[in-house]
């Protein structure tokens, strides 16, 4: 399966797949999250590649779009939170909380860099964002991950958005 590893139609899925990113909304910026709303499921890896993610991304979104939460356009985030080589944290944005779902909420302040570029370059991409950091004067508390479009939309856009959001604070 492609986009979004779903079994939607073709029509379903050119509709509901990746909306575009403007980057420069992303890069080296600082912003707040006030109690904001997520639903999370947890991702199975096996050193850092994960196993389940379409299943859990699908899961996730079907919950979202049951209870009428999921966001439009490019408020439908998701991240993505390393807790080991083993497993991952899945956040999908939804805008109040889902009560068949494992809800959760995020505050604080957050800075953000923007990159384009293969998967293999995220540890590159990480070294960039240490250094951001280092010269804002700040370090991460936690580290997240929005992959901006599936492989089918990257292709689609010619580009793959890897932001990388720090929580500081």
């Amino acid at each position: 399966m492609d986009c979004c590893e779903c079994d939607c139609s073709e029509e379903k899925k050119e509709e509901i797949c990746c909306p575009e990113i403007n980057p420069k909304k992303w890069d080296k910026k600082a912003f707040v999250w006030k109690n904001k709303t997520f639903i999370k499921g947890d991702v199975l890896q096996i050193m850092h590649i994960p196993l389940n993610f379409g299943q859990v991304i699908t899961s996730l979104v079907s919950k979202a779009e049951k209870a009428k939460a999921l966001p439009k356009g490019e408020y439908a985030i998701s991240l993505s939170r390393e807790r080991s080589p083993w497993k991952s944290e899945l956040y999908l944005a939804t805008t109040k909380k889902v009560s068949d779902a494992k809800n959760a909420v995020i505050s604080g302040k957050f800075l953000s860099r923007a990159f384009d570029g293969p998967y293999n370059s995220i540890p590159a991409f990480m070294k960039e964002m240490e250094n951001y950091l280092k010269e804002k004067g700040k370090s991460a508390e936690t580290l997240y991950f929005y992959y901006a479009y599936c492989p089918k939309c990257s292709k689609k856009y010619s580009h793959n958005y890897i932001i990388i959001i720090a929580k500081v604070g």
